[in-house]
């Protein structure tokens, strides 16, 4: 049988749950993901760039100048943000116009 004292203590810690799991649905207190830089060793194995102008063609030719992180389904960030989380990067932050060898058009 439970006491009054370890009802009112399980009653006292449970009523800061909800505020607890809202704040953590929210999003708030959440550590933004790292940008992605060139010189990250996954960054140069994926040949990727922060704008896609700045590609080798000639390293890289199927690369097309079109071709953009916002324009590839992998691509996780919304059209008005200049940066977005990339899935084949672990989600790192990628800026909407950089490039990599592993962009899949969106359909």
């Amino acid at each position: 049988m439970h006491s009054r004292r370890t009802f009112l203590l399980q009653l006292i810690v449970s009523a800061g749950a909800p505020a607890l799991l809202t704040s953590r649905a929210l999003g708030e207190n959440q550590p933004l993901p790292a940008q992605l830089a060139e010189t990250d060793p996954v960054a140069m194995a994926l040949g990727f760039k922060l704008d896609t102008t700045k590609v080798d063609a000639q390293k890289y030719p199927r690369h097309a100048a079109d071709q953009q992180c916002i324009g590839c389904s992998l691509y996780q960030g919304k059209p008005a943000e200049a940066l977005g989380p990339c899935l084949t990067v672990g989600g790192k932050l990628v800026p909407c116009a950089g490039w990599c060898t592993v962009f899949v058009k969106k359909p």
